[in-house]
Protein backbone atom coordinates (compact mmCIF):
# COMPACT_ATOMS: atom_id res chain seq x y z
CA UNK A 1 0.00 0.00 0.00
CA UNK A 2 1.40 3.38 -1.02
CA UNK A 3 1.67 5.75 1.94
CA UNK A 4 1.56 9.46 1.16
CA UNK A 5 0.92 12.70 3.00
CA UNK A 6 -1.49 15.40 1.84
CA UNK A 7 -0.06 18.85 2.67
CA UNK A 8 -1.77 22.24 2.55
CA UNK A 9 1.17 24.42 3.69
CA UNK A 10 -0.90 25.89 6.50
CA UNK A 11 -0.11 29.39 7.70
CA UNK A 12 -0.96 30.03 11.36
CA UNK A 13 -2.22 33.53 12.37
CA UNK A 14 1.10 34.28 14.10
CA UNK A 15 3.22 32.99 11.19
CA UNK A 16 4.66 34.73 8.13
CA UNK A 17 4.28 33.23 4.68
CA UNK A 18 8.05 32.73 4.49
CA UNK A 19 8.02 30.75 7.75
CA UNK A 20 5.08 28.66 6.57
CA UNK A 21 6.89 27.67 3.37
CA UNK A 22 10.13 26.85 5.18
CA UNK A 23 8.39 24.81 7.88
CA UNK A 24 6.49 22.70 5.33
CA UNK A 25 9.52 22.20 3.08
CA UNK A 26 11.62 21.05 6.06
CA UNK A 27 8.91 18.50 6.94
CA UNK A 28 8.93 17.19 3.36
CA UNK A 29 12.74 16.93 3.32
CA UNK A 30 12.52 14.92 6.55
CA UNK A 31 9.81 12.70 5.05
CA UNK A 32 12.11 12.00 2.10
CA UNK A 33 14.84 10.86 4.53
CA UNK A 34 12.37 8.77 6.55
CA UNK A 35 11.15 6.89 3.47
CA UNK A 36 7.65 8.29 2.84
CA UNK A 37 6.34 7.16 -0.56
CA UNK A 38 4.68 10.38 -1.75
CA UNK A 39 3.89 13.97 -0.85
CA UNK A 40 0.62 15.39 -2.20
CA UNK A 41 0.29 19.15 -2.69
CA UNK A 42 -3.07 20.86 -2.36
CA UNK A 43 -4.14 23.81 -4.53
CA UNK A 44 -5.96 26.39 -2.39
CA UNK A 45 -6.96 29.87 -3.55
CA UNK A 46 -8.57 32.83 -1.78
CA UNK A 47 -8.11 31.42 1.73
CA UNK A 48 -5.15 33.31 3.25
CA UNK A 49 -5.93 32.25 6.82
CA UNK A 50 -5.80 28.61 5.78
CA UNK A 51 -2.94 28.08 3.34
CA UNK A 52 -0.15 29.63 1.26
CA UNK A 53 -0.27 26.79 -1.30
CA UNK A 54 -1.84 28.53 -4.30
CA UNK A 55 0.92 27.53 -6.76
CA UNK A 56 1.55 23.79 -6.27
CA UNK A 57 3.63 23.36 -9.41
CA UNK A 58 6.10 26.01 -8.26
CA UNK A 59 6.32 24.28 -4.90
CA UNK A 60 6.68 20.88 -6.60
CA UNK A 61 9.74 22.18 -8.45
CA UNK A 62 11.27 23.33 -5.16
CA UNK A 63 10.60 19.91 -3.62
CA UNK A 64 12.16 18.17 -6.62
CA UNK A 65 15.34 20.17 -6.04
CA UNK A 66 15.44 19.51 -2.29
CA UNK A 67 14.65 15.76 -2.27
CA UNK A 68 15.95 12.61 -3.91
CA UNK A 69 13.40 9.78 -3.84
CA UNK A 70 9.93 10.85 -2.66
CA UNK A 71 7.17 10.96 -5.29
CA UNK A 72 5.68 14.44 -5.81
CA UNK A 73 1.93 14.54 -6.40
CA UNK A 74 -0.61 17.25 -7.09
CA UNK A 75 -3.58 16.64 -4.85
CA UNK A 76 -5.27 18.04 -6.83
CA UNK A 77 -4.41 20.36 -9.69
CA UNK A 78 -7.63 22.26 -10.46
CA UNK A 79 -7.77 21.77 -14.23
CA UNK A 80 -10.54 24.23 -15.18
CA UNK A 81 -8.39 27.11 -13.85
CA UNK A 82 -5.35 26.20 -16.00
CA UNK A 83 -4.25 26.85 -19.57
CA UNK A 84 -3.76 23.27 -20.83
CA UNK A 85 -0.65 23.75 -22.98
CA UNK A 86 1.18 25.72 -20.29
CA UNK A 87 0.12 23.10 -17.74
CA UNK A 88 1.49 20.29 -19.93
CA UNK A 89 4.84 22.06 -20.22
CA UNK A 90 5.16 22.96 -16.54
CA UNK A 91 4.27 19.48 -15.31
CA UNK A 92 6.62 17.87 -17.82
CA UNK A 93 9.37 20.18 -16.61
CA UNK A 94 8.81 19.04 -13.01
CA UNK A 95 8.85 15.42 -14.18
CA UNK A 96 12.19 16.04 -15.89
CA UNK A 97 13.75 17.88 -12.93
CA UNK A 98 12.63 15.15 -10.53
CA UNK A 99 13.68 12.34 -12.92
CA UNK A 100 10.21 10.84 -13.15
CA UNK A 101 8.80 11.43 -9.67
CA UNK A 102 5.65 13.37 -10.66
CA UNK A 103 2.19 11.97 -9.88
CA UNK A 104 -0.50 14.01 -11.64
CA UNK A 105 -3.59 14.23 -9.44
CA UNK A 106 -6.40 16.29 -10.95
CA UNK A 107 -9.88 17.50 -10.06
CA UNK A 108 -12.38 20.33 -10.29
CA UNK A 109 -12.43 21.55 -6.64
CA UNK A 110 -15.59 22.23 -4.68
CA UNK A 111 -14.69 25.84 -3.87
CA UNK A 112 -16.62 28.31 -6.07
CA UNK A 113 -14.59 31.23 -4.69
CA UNK A 114 -11.59 30.09 -6.70
CA UNK A 115 -13.63 30.17 -9.90
CA UNK A 116 -15.04 33.61 -9.15
CA UNK A 117 -11.54 34.99 -8.56
CA UNK A 118 -10.29 33.53 -11.85
CA UNK A 119 -13.35 34.64 -13.80
CA UNK A 120 -14.38 31.09 -14.73
CA UNK A 121 -18.05 30.08 -14.25
CA UNK A 122 -18.28 27.00 -12.04
CA UNK A 123 -21.06 25.73 -14.33
CA UNK A 124 -18.35 25.20 -16.97
CA UNK A 125 -16.06 23.25 -14.64
CA UNK A 126 -16.91 19.73 -15.84
CA UNK A 127 -16.53 20.51 -19.55
CA UNK A 128 -13.35 22.51 -18.96
CA UNK A 129 -11.92 19.72 -16.81
CA UNK A 130 -12.44 17.06 -19.48
CA UNK A 131 -11.14 19.27 -22.28
CA UNK A 132 -8.03 20.33 -20.36
CA UNK A 133 -7.16 16.77 -19.34
CA UNK A 134 -7.46 15.51 -22.92
CA UNK A 135 -5.23 18.32 -24.23
CA UNK A 136 -2.57 17.70 -21.58
CA UNK A 137 -2.46 14.00 -22.43
CA UNK A 138 -2.10 14.73 -26.16
CA UNK A 139 0.57 17.37 -25.54
CA UNK A 140 2.55 14.98 -23.34
CA UNK A 141 2.40 11.99 -25.68
CA UNK A 142 2.74 13.46 -29.19
CA UNK A 143 5.57 15.49 -30.82
CA UNK A 144 2.91 17.83 -32.22
CA UNK A 145 -0.85 17.82 -31.84
CA UNK A 146 -3.96 19.60 -33.04
CA UNK A 147 -7.18 19.97 -31.07
CA UNK A 148 -10.48 21.74 -31.66
CA UNK A 149 -12.64 22.15 -28.57
CA UNK A 150 -15.23 24.42 -27.00
CA UNK A 151 -12.72 26.38 -24.93
CA UNK A 152 -9.34 25.74 -26.59
CA UNK A 153 -8.02 25.12 -30.08
CA UNK A 154 -4.49 24.19 -31.16
CA UNK A 155 -2.97 23.62 -34.59
CA UNK A 156 0.31 21.69 -34.80
CA UNK A 157 1.29 22.73 -31.28
CA UNK A 158 4.03 21.07 -29.25
CA UNK A 159 4.77 20.92 -25.54
CA UNK A 160 8.42 21.37 -24.60
CA UNK A 161 9.79 19.45 -22.82
CA UNK A 162 8.07 16.09 -23.01
CA UNK A 163 7.75 14.22 -19.70
CA UNK A 164 10.54 12.07 -18.28
CA UNK A 165 8.01 9.24 -17.73
CA UNK A 166 6.70 7.74 -20.96
CA UNK A 167 4.15 8.05 -22.35
CA UNK A 168 3.31 10.38 -19.43
CA UNK A 169 3.15 10.56 -15.61
CA UNK A 170 0.49 8.55 -13.73
CA UNK A 171 -2.88 10.32 -13.66
CA UNK A 172 -5.31 10.07 -10.72
CA UNK A 173 -8.67 11.81 -10.58
CA UNK A 174 -10.65 13.06 -7.57
CA UNK A 175 -14.11 11.50 -7.22
CA UNK A 176 -16.68 13.18 -4.98
CA UNK A 177 -20.14 13.26 -6.55
CA UNK A 178 -22.23 10.10 -6.88
CA UNK A 179 -22.23 10.16 -10.67
CA UNK A 180 -18.46 10.64 -10.86
CA UNK A 181 -17.54 7.17 -9.58
CA UNK A 182 -18.97 5.11 -12.46
CA UNK A 183 -17.87 7.63 -15.07
CA UNK A 184 -14.26 7.48 -13.87
CA UNK A 185 -14.47 3.71 -13.68
CA UNK A 186 -15.65 3.57 -17.27
CA UNK A 187 -12.77 5.86 -18.29
CA UNK A 188 -10.28 3.63 -16.46
CA UNK A 189 -8.70 6.26 -14.21
CA UNK A 190 -7.32 5.59 -10.73
CA UNK A 191 -9.29 7.69 -8.24
CA UNK A 192 -8.92 9.70 -5.04
CA UNK A 193 -11.67 9.53 -2.44
CA UNK A 194 -12.05 11.47 0.83
CA UNK A 195 -14.18 11.27 3.95
CA UNK A 196 -14.13 14.71 5.55
CA UNK A 197 -17.89 15.14 5.33
CA UNK A 198 -18.81 11.51 4.71
CA UNK A 199 -17.81 8.40 6.63
CA UNK A 200 -15.28 5.64 6.13
CA UNK A 201 -18.04 3.03 6.20
CA UNK A 202 -20.02 4.96 3.57
CA UNK A 203 -17.33 4.61 0.91
CA UNK A 204 -18.14 1.00 -0.04
CA UNK A 205 -21.17 1.65 -2.33
CA UNK A 206 -19.35 4.34 -4.31
CA UNK A 207 -16.29 2.14 -4.74
CA UNK A 208 -18.48 -0.76 -5.83
CA UNK A 209 -20.03 1.45 -8.53
CA UNK A 210 -16.57 2.56 -9.67
CA UNK A 211 -15.21 -0.98 -9.88
CA UNK A 212 -18.31 -2.33 -11.63
CA UNK A 213 -18.03 0.31 -14.35
CA UNK A 214 -14.27 -0.28 -14.57
CA UNK A 215 -14.71 -4.02 -15.17
CA UNK A 216 -17.61 -3.61 -17.60
CA UNK A 217 -15.50 -1.22 -19.69
CA UNK A 218 -12.92 -4.00 -20.11
CA UNK A 219 -10.04 -2.41 -18.22
CA UNK A 220 -7.51 -4.81 -16.63
CA UNK A 221 -7.61 -5.35 -12.89
CA UNK A 222 -10.05 -3.75 -10.46
CA UNK A 223 -9.09 -0.08 -10.70
CA UNK A 224 -6.97 1.82 -8.18
CA UNK A 225 -8.34 3.67 -5.15
CA UNK A 226 -6.39 6.13 -2.98
CA UNK A 227 -8.01 7.39 0.21
CA UNK A 228 -7.35 10.83 1.70
CA UNK A 229 -8.11 10.88 5.39
CA UNK A 230 -7.33 12.84 8.52
CA UNK A 231 -4.72 11.09 10.62
CA UNK A 232 -2.73 11.96 13.73
CA UNK A 233 -0.20 9.75 15.52
CA UNK A 234 1.58 10.27 18.83
CA UNK A 235 3.61 7.99 21.06
CA UNK A 236 0.45 7.01 22.96
CA UNK A 237 -3.20 6.92 21.97
CA UNK A 238 -4.21 9.32 24.74
CA UNK A 239 -1.58 11.85 23.70
CA UNK A 240 -2.72 11.63 20.07
CA UNK A 241 -6.37 12.25 20.97
CA UNK A 242 -5.52 15.22 23.17
CA UNK A 243 -3.16 16.81 20.63
CA UNK A 244 -5.62 16.52 17.75
CA UNK A 245 -8.97 17.46 19.33
CA UNK A 246 -8.86 21.27 19.14
CA UNK A 247 -7.54 21.33 15.60
CA UNK A 248 -9.87 18.69 14.20
CA UNK A 249 -13.00 20.20 15.75
CA UNK A 250 -12.00 23.65 14.51
CA UNK A 251 -11.55 22.12 11.07
CA UNK A 252 -15.04 20.65 11.14
CA UNK A 253 -16.60 23.95 12.22
CA UNK A 254 -14.95 25.65 9.26
CA UNK A 255 -15.89 22.78 6.96
CA UNK A 256 -19.59 23.07 7.82
CA UNK A 257 -19.62 26.61 6.44
CA UNK A 258 -17.91 25.55 3.22
CA UNK A 259 -20.30 22.62 2.79
CA UNK A 260 -23.37 24.84 3.08
CA UNK A 261 -22.13 26.82 0.07
CA UNK A 262 -20.87 23.84 -1.92
CA UNK A 263 -22.13 23.29 -5.49
CA UNK A 264 -21.85 19.55 -4.80
CA UNK A 265 -25.34 18.38 -3.72
CA UNK A 266 -24.02 15.53 -1.60
CA UNK A 267 -21.64 17.79 0.33
CA UNK A 268 -24.27 20.46 0.86
CA UNK A 269 -26.64 17.85 2.33
CA UNK A 270 -23.96 16.80 4.82
CA UNK A 271 -23.51 20.32 6.23
CA UNK A 272 -26.05 19.92 9.04
CA UNK A 273 -24.46 16.70 10.31
CA UNK A 274 -20.98 18.22 10.26
CA UNK A 275 -22.18 21.35 12.09
CA UNK A 276 -23.30 19.35 15.15
CA UNK A 277 -20.78 16.51 15.12
CA UNK A 278 -18.91 15.52 18.31
CA UNK A 279 -15.26 14.53 18.67
CA UNK A 280 -16.29 10.98 19.56
CA UNK A 281 -18.33 10.72 16.34
CA UNK A 282 -15.44 12.11 14.31
CA UNK A 283 -13.01 9.57 15.76
CA UNK A 284 -15.45 6.70 15.13
CA UNK A 285 -16.48 7.49 11.56
CA UNK A 286 -14.09 9.87 9.84
CA UNK A 287 -10.49 9.94 11.11
CA UNK A 288 -7.72 7.75 12.48
CA UNK A 289 -6.06 8.95 15.68
CA UNK A 290 -3.87 6.94 18.02
CA UNK A 291 -0.50 5.37 18.71
CA UNK A 292 1.48 3.71 15.90
CA UNK A 293 0.17 0.17 16.46
CA UNK A 294 -3.52 1.07 16.55
CA UNK A 295 -3.16 3.36 13.52
CA UNK A 296 -1.39 0.63 11.54
CA UNK A 297 -4.07 -1.91 12.49
CA UNK A 298 -6.88 0.44 11.41
CA UNK A 299 -5.17 1.23 8.10
CA UNK A 300 -4.71 -2.46 7.41
CA UNK A 301 -8.39 -3.03 8.19
CA UNK A 302 -9.42 -0.29 5.75
CA UNK A 303 -7.08 -1.72 3.12
CA UNK A 304 -8.73 -5.12 3.44
CA UNK A 305 -12.32 -3.82 3.58
CA UNK A 306 -12.11 -1.25 0.78
CA UNK A 307 -9.33 -2.65 -1.41
CA UNK A 308 -7.18 0.46 -1.07
CA UNK A 309 -4.05 0.96 -3.12
CA UNK A 310 -2.81 3.78 -0.92
CA UNK A 311 -3.59 6.63 1.45
CA UNK A 312 -3.02 10.38 1.54
CA UNK A 313 -2.68 11.15 5.25
CA UNK A 314 -3.77 14.67 6.20
CA UNK A 315 -1.73 15.27 9.34
CA UNK A 316 -3.02 18.68 10.42
CA UNK A 317 -6.70 19.08 9.59
CA UNK A 318 -7.75 22.35 11.18
CA UNK A 319 -4.18 23.70 11.06
CA UNK A 320 -3.84 24.06 14.85
CA UNK A 321 -1.59 21.10 15.67
CA UNK A 322 1.81 22.58 16.64
CA UNK A 323 4.70 21.99 14.21
CA UNK A 324 6.60 19.74 16.64
CA UNK A 325 3.60 17.45 17.15
CA UNK A 326 2.82 17.35 13.42
CA UNK A 327 6.43 16.49 12.56
CA UNK A 328 6.45 13.75 15.19
CA UNK A 329 3.23 12.35 13.70
CA UNK A 330 4.91 12.30 10.29
CA UNK A 331 7.98 10.55 11.69
CA UNK A 332 5.90 7.89 13.43
CA UNK A 333 3.92 7.32 10.23
CA UNK A 334 7.14 6.69 8.30
CA UNK A 335 9.15 4.78 10.88
CA UNK A 336 6.54 2.88 12.91
CA UNK A 337 3.39 2.55 10.80
CA UNK A 338 4.67 2.02 7.26
CA UNK A 339 6.81 -1.04 8.09
CA UNK A 340 3.72 -2.79 9.49
CA UNK A 341 1.85 -2.28 6.21
CA UNK A 342 4.46 -3.71 3.83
Amino acid sequence: MEIGVYHEFHCRPDETAAAAFEEALEQIEAADRWGLDAIWLAEIHQQPRRSVLAAPLTVAAAIAARTRRIKIGTGVQVLPLCHPLRLAEETATIDQISKGRLLFGVGRSGNPRSYVAYGVPYSESRERFLETLEIVKQAWSQPTFSYEGKYYSFNNASAVPRPYQQPFPPIRVAAASEETFPSLGEAGYPIFVAVRSGSLSGLAPDLAAYRKAYREAGHPGEGEVYLRLTLHIADTGRQAREEAEESIMSGYRTLSTRLENSPNRRRAAEAKEVRTITYEEVMRDKVIIGGPESVADRLQQLHDELGLNGILAELNFGALIPPTAMTRSLQLLCEKVMPRLR
